[in-house]
């Protein structure tokens, strides 16, 4: 790879014509220029489509015809990308700001140079209003330990950067997942260690919180069958706590509104991952 990486952005979109432009603008705002975005569209009947041939000169390829979900689009879009490095954003999602790429490129130079596959930096969930909910993106050490050892999702996936080979060396999404094929990947890729580069204090993109995520325990059942399906213990303490909060999250939702309920629900997460952090170090400890 040269000094100047090139990075493809995949959308997956479906009726998506509220969003879409704010998304392609703020790509095509990056003051880093070695980039391209390739769009999927499900089929839209609700303008997205000439959102897409209006933006002609901004996407590399697009097509649009009826998919299985998000991650059929993204396997299909992996067909066409040409980058070293591989980015994820929501159609509903935009770039932080513009200068992102610029800031982030000198970081991936360094991770390949250090044969790493994954980059993030943080996200912040914003509201429709663009309010911002929160801050997502935690050192690796913590993430890794919620997405293997505890069985929660410790990760945002539109702050990460992958590696082209990752995908080479451990395959596409499993289009059997309807929202956590992206977890089951990282997974795969991840179950045996490896590291992964955070960029503390690096916010990417905004994330419009709700979408299809938004079904926790749909979420949290999808967790469990991701682990079974990768060998790994499905029951511990931080997924049942997560099966409670995603249990508990339409009534916080209700009471409290979307930003407080979202608050809670990550400072949860993070406070059991914290526990099982600590819990494990004490046991490693009378170990040694």
């Amino acid at each position: 790879m040269t000094s100047q990486p090139s990075i493809s952005v995949i959308v997956a979109v479906y009726n998506g014509a509220k969003t879409l432009q704010r998304c392609i603008d703020s790509l095509y705002d990056q003051t880093y220029l070695n980039k391209e975005l390739i769009v999927i569209d499900g089929g839209s009947t609700d303008g997205t489509i000439d959102i897409l041939r209006a933006n002609n000169d901004k996407i590399t390829y697009w097509q649009s015809e009826p998919d299985n979900g998000i991650y059929n689009a993204w396997n299909k879009a992996l067909d066409h990308v040409s980058g070293d490095w591989i980015y994820f954003l929501g159609s509903d999602d935009y770039l932080w700001k513009s200068t992102v790429f610029e800031e982030i490129v000198p970081h991936l130079v360094r991770a390949e140079s250090e044969n790493i596959r994954l980059v993030y930096g943080q996200v912040a969930r914003v509201t429709e209003n663009d309010e911002i909910c929160c801050i997502d993106g935690y050192s690796w050490e913590y993430t890794w330990r919620g997405i293997v050892a505890d069985g929660i999702c410790t990760f945002t996936h539109q702050g990460m950067f992958h590696h082209c080979s990752l995908f080479e060396i451990y395959g596409k999404f499993d289009e059997a997942f309807r929202i956590a094929g992206d977890y089951e990947l990282l997974i795969r890729a991840f179950k045996e260690g490896g590291d992964a580069l955070f960029l503390n204090g690096l916010i990417v993109a905004g994330m419009q919180t709700g979408g299809i995520t938004a079904n926790c325990i749909k979420l949290v059942k999808e967790i469990a069958k991701a682990r079974r399906n990768n060998r790994l213990r499905v029951i511990t303490i931080p997924w049942l706590i997560s099966y409670a909060w995603a249990i508990c999250h339409p009534i916080l939702n209700y009471l409290i509104g979307d930003k407080n309920a979202r608050y809670l629900v990550n400072f949860g997460k993070r406070f059991v991952a914290v526990l099982s952090y600590k819990q494990n170090a004490i046991m490693e400890h009378h170990t040694d």
